[in-house]
Parts: structure tokens; C-alpha cells; sequence
């Protein structure tokens, strides 16, 4: 059912980016005073935007309807944890520490750092 609702969400997404790059804009009215508007459109002068604006507002309806629907379905998949496609892990190979003669330094315990000296200014005493 979700791979139904996420097909057709596609499907209207792709169709509402149609509908919109093919509506006019509020200044191509313009070109329709000198004659030459009427003479350019499938659906006639007054029906192109009847239809466009329908069709737009039908596509955007099914999208938020399908958004929606597609939330919820996420919202009740969100406490589930699926391990499908995740690699197998080894237990034994957690457990296994990293050897103690490795390249990393260690640092050095506390009573064998240098006392406070050398480069480091000392704090000066409170009063």
C-alpha cells in the first residue's frame, strides 16, 4: 500500500510542476489585446485557465492527500527497527581488545608527569 501511495505521489508531483509551467502569468494578458492570445491556445481564450487552474488544484489536493498519508505511514514505522540489508556482524570480533604493543602512545600516569615548571608559567598564589 505505501509503495502504491508513494508511485502515485510521484506521479501528481511531476504532473502539478507541469500544470504550473504551463499557466500564464498575470502579464501575458498583454499579448491578448493585439489579437494574438486567442489564436495560440488549445482549449480557447477563457479555457485555458479554467482547466489549468482545476487540473492544478486537483493534482495539488491528491498531493497533500498523499503527503499526508505517507507521514503517517512513516510515524508508525518509526518505533519498528528492521535490520534487513544491514551486514552480519561477528560478536567475536567486538569483544577482541586491540594488542597492548600498538603504535598508539599512551599517556603517561599522573605521578610520572613533569611537576609544574618548564614552559608553563606557575598560577600566581591567591591572597
Amino acid at each position: 500500500m505505501q509503495s502504491i501511495i508513494v508511485i502515485v505521489h510521484i506521479v501528481v508531483a511531476v504532473a502539478i510542476i507541469g500544470l504550473v509551467l504551463l499557466q500564464q502569468g498575470k502579464g501575458a494578458d498583454a499579448g491578448a489585446s493585439f489579437g494574438s492570445g486567442a489564436s495560440q491556445t488549445v482549449f480557447g481564450a477563457s479555457g485555458t485557465g479554467n482547466f489549468l487552474t482545476r487540473a492544478t488544484t486537483i493534482a495539488a489536493t491528491i498531493f497533500f492527500i498523499t503527503s499526508l498519508s505517507l507521514a503517517i505511514f512513516a510515524r508508525e514505522n518509526a518505533g519498528r527497527s528492521s535490520t534487513a540489508g544491514l551486514p552480519v556482524v561477528n560478536e567475536e570480533l567486538l569483544q577482541q581488545t586491540a594488542p597492548a604493543s600498538s603504535d598508539v602512545p599512551q599517556p603517561e600516569p599522573a605521578s610520572q608527569q613533569p611537576a609544574a615548571g618548564g614552559d608553563v608559567p606557575a598560577v600566581p598564589p591567591a591572597n
